[in-house]
């Protein structure tokens, strides 16, 4: 990884941080949207690495996301439509 990358890296935990602060002991409400783009993306990442960066969520929490999206995309809900969507991006 170069230089520029790791003070990008860098800069967004610290940026994590204020916000984590900022926010106190309130808790957060995520839209399913942005559960799934959390959990897709934690997912890549593994519990080890999670447990290093997360700050809004645990990664225990992360993975049941992951979980149960996986569960949706078999059982015919709106999974598919939305994985669409998502990687049009």
């Amino acid at each position: 990884m170069n230089q520029r990358q790791q003070d990008v890296i860098e800069y967004l935990r610290e940026e994590n941080c204020v916000l984590r602060e900022q926010l106190g002991d309130r808790r957060l409400r995520f839209a399913d949207v942005q559960r799934r783009r959390l959990a897709v993306r934690g997912k890549k990442l593994g519990r080890k690495l999670l447990t290093e960066i997360v700050t809004l969520v645990t990664p225990a929490t992360l993975l049941a996301w992951h979980r149960k999206l996986i569960g949706q995309k078999y059982d015919g809900s709106e999974w598919s439509r939305w994985e669409r969507e998502f990687n049009d991006r």
